[in-house]
């Protein structure tokens, strides 16, 4: 029998809206005998549209009341995770719900309480861990990133290392606009960057530039690999929109936080770049 980790409560409906009502008697995470929970909400197999609630600060008794809306439902598999978030470290996963969707009475609104289950061994693939600070300074519309460190990275090399760097990138109207990238470290999966990257970005730009963090594998002799990535901005979910935002009500002061890299793949198909293709012999676009 395993622990008791907790409830959650959660609601159903047809018109594909699922909610996160509230969970009850977590786990404690914390030192202090307590948790920081949020719920995080995905579909399988695409796992192409992930939600994340609020973050509830000390308790283990939170109430979220949210609601998230997919496109496509009935023939996924729902899940719901909870975590105990942690601005300095990886977030510790409490417990989390499977609901395979095709079994569900979709006749009805469905609202229950699920005891949480230990996380899956069918868990995503981890790709590591991505330590960064951001500041933005409206009088000079300067937005400074800071790459500080990454860790427990994927191997990427034969030698069950990798040559990891880091990719700052930001994308305006859906386009690439602005880049650059740190320095590579040779042979580990923990590297220490400390470099710091700054762009400037109008105050008008910032309420709709999105950053992306990538981090690649250097190869001498064929093409770079992506490990993982991660975007920000204001249209972002959960961490990513809490870090962005923690930015932006802080002016002028540097905000670091850890994030766990997601796939390219994931990334970019919620980006959905437009991709301009230059006609020979000009130099228009279209």
């Amino acid at each position: 029998m395993g622990h008791w980790i907790g409830k959650l409560q959660y609601s159903l409906e047809f018109s594909l809206t699922v909610g996160i009502k509230e969970a009850a008697a977590l786990k404690a995470m914390d030192l202090g005998g307590t948790s920081d929970p949020y719920v995080k909400v995905y579909i399988l197999p695409k796992k192409s549209k992930t939600f994340e609630t609020k973050v509830f600060r000390k308790t283990l008794n939170p109430v979220f009341n949210e609601n998230f809306k997919y496109q496509e439902l009935i023939e996924s598999t729902l899940v719901m995770q909870v975590y105990d978030f942690n601005r300095f470290s990886k977030h510790d996963m409490i417990g989390e719900i499977r609901l395979n969707l095709s079994t569900v009475d979709w006749n009805h609104v469905i609202e229950e309480w699920r005891d949480l289950s230990e996380a899956s061994k069918h868990e995503q693939e981890h790709l590591g861990d991505i330590c960064f600070s951001l500041r933005y300074v409206p009088a000079s519309s300067k937005l400074t990133v800071i790459i500080l460190e990454a860790k427990n990275l994927k191997r990427m090399d034969q030698g069950g290392s990798s040559d990891p760097y880091v990719k700052v990138q930001l994308i305006l109207d859906k386009k690439k606009w602005k880049k650059k990238k740190t320095s590579v470290k040779m042979q580990t999966l923990n590297p220490y960057f400390n470099e710091s990257f700054t762009f400037e970005v109008s105050f008008e730009q910032i309420q709709k530039v999105q950053l992306v963090i990538s981090v690649w594998d250097h190869d001498k002799m064929s093409r770079n690999n992506a490990i993982g990535k991660i975007y920000l901005g204001c249209d972002a979910t959960g961490n990513q929109l809490r870090h962005w935002a923690d930015m932006l009500s802080n002016p002028r002061k540097p905000v670091a936080q850890w994030h766990t890299l997601l796939s390219s793949e994931q990334v970019d198909t919620t980006l959905a770049l437009k991709h301009t293709l230059k006609i020979p012999f000009t130099n228009k676009t279209f």
